[in-house]
């Protein structure tokens, strides 16, 4: 059989799989393991186990759950309330200070948990409500926190950056890097917008925040510096060659468990035990998937799927800009039904020889789409984080949540257009840090 048409076949019903309601891993394993019984023959099954165990026998997946337990430690204290407090009282004097003050909330929360869903719930029901009472747009409110809250995949200490290196064999400190530039790109242009549409259609009687003290903006930082000296220490040893990634996020984990303990007093055993247990399954869920897909990437090279694709794109006569809209295209609608880490290790595998091909970086390639995979998070049907803010201001009808996000979704399509334009956006500091990539 045609491999190009095996691989429509494979794709077809991998979708229909998934659609049926099962989870992830399970569905790519069974796709891969029909496949491989169709037309390898049952004895390709005893391959399965060894590639399934041999996908996790990997030092840098150690990472994944130390930065897991990271994010859990500090997203079960108050230090996203924390976080934004201290930056309304620091920024209570500039225009529209609370719009940026959530955006900065989220940007850093973000970055620190490294989850979008817990970025929106911490910073959310404080930052919500107080920018309703102060007669900003139900649509910014609830917009920006929403998008904001897609930051934790893009700005390091990133998991779905880890799960495309471990995918791809790509450098994981490079990618940290890559995504700090486009971040803070992304968190201007958020801002931006913001600022525009709640002078636009704000309130203006009802904007202005009330007066702290200096004493009062001095005496919330003892609660807030130290989990950002963490996440600063982290990137320090990593990138001054002090540790491996898989070594400082095991010290980041437990020096933001000692923090949650010491300062927020998270010293009861129940509470430890359920950021263990949390960490645990999401951790489990995650490497799940990874040995899942590299059964479902041996099945794919097995039956010549991926280099038959790859071979086909390099004997098209398309320009390479075409060819990486159709892939934004595709990766677009695949974030609007599957998770971010999913759709990663599934694609990976096909996409990274294609664009390789095309000329593209793979460094830059991953910020793309990463962007990508943000836009899907505050998109319907599945938009984790539009139900999350749903969740949290019930009051607000998800019609008016969505129309406020996607202004938001059109600022990450201007930060991919701006990265084709200027991809030294996200190769300059990598290569500026750590040398030209061979």
């Amino acid at each position: 059989m045609d491999p190009l048409f095996l691989g429509a076949l494979v794709a077809i019903s991998t979708i229909v799989v998934l659609f049926s309601g099962v989870s992830v891993a399970i569905g790519l394993l069974i796709v891969s393991a029909g496949f491989l019984i169709t037309f390898d023959g049952l004895r390709s099954l005893e391959l399965m186990p060894e590639i399934l165990f041999s996908k996790l026998d990997s030092f840098a997946l150690l990472s994944i759950p130390m930065f897991i337990i990271m994010g859990s430690s500090i997203a079960s204290t108050r230090a996203g309330a924390d976080l934004y407090e201290a930056l309304e009282r620091w920024l209570t004097r500039v225009p529209g200070g609370l719009v940026i003050s959530n955006l900065g909330a989220c940007a850093l929360f973000a970055a620190m948990s490294g989850s979008s869903p817990a970025t929106c719930a911490a910073i959310g029901k404080m930052g919500i409500p107080e920018m309703r009472k102060r007669g900003y747009p139900d649509g910014v409110a609830a917009g920006s926190i929403a998008a904001g809250g897609t930051l934790g995949i893009l700005i390091p200490p990133s998991v779905t950056m880890i799960v495309y290196g471990i995918a791809t064999e790509t450098s994981i400190g490079r990618l940290f890097l890559a995504g700090v530039i486009p971040g803070l790109l992304l968190v201007i242009l958020f801002m931006a917008w913001s600022l525009y549409s709640t002078w636009k259609s704000g309130n203006t009687a009802l904007l202005s925040s009330r007066s702290y003290s200096w004493q009062e903006r001095f005496e919330i930082l003892p609660r807030v510096i130290p989990f950002i000296l963490i996440i600063l220490g982290v990137l320090y040893a990593m990138y001054g060659g002090i540790a491996t990634p898989s070594e400082t996020a095991a010290v980041g984990a437990l020096l933001c468990l000692l923090i949650a303990m010491i300062i927020y007093k998270l010293w009861h055993p129940r509470l430890l035990w359920q950021v263990l247990r949390d960490s645990t399954k999401e951790s489990v869920m995650i490497l799940f998937i990874i040995a899942a897909a590299g059964v479902f990437s041996y099945m794919l090279s097995s039956l010549y799927i991926t280099q038959s694709i790859a071979e086909w794109i390099g004997t098209l006569d398309v320009n390479r800009w075409v060819l990486m809209i159709a892939i934004n295209i595709f990766l677009l609608i695949a974030g609007f039904f599957l998770p971010p880490v999913a759709v990663i290790l599934m694609a990976a595998p096909i996409l990274l020889p294609i664009i390789t091909i095309a000329g593209f970086d793979p460094i830059w390639f991953a910020v793309v789409l990463t962007i990508n995979m943000e836009i899907g998070l505050i998109s319907p049907p599945v938009g984790l984080n539009l139900y999350v803010i749903n969740g949290i201001a019930p009051d607000i009808p998800l019609k008016t949540i969505l129309t406020g996000s996607l202004p938001f979704v059109a600022c990450m399509v201007l930060a991919i257009i701006l990265l084709c334009v200027f991809p030294s956006l996200a190769t300059w500091l990598p290569d500026k840090m750590m040398g030209l990539a061979r």
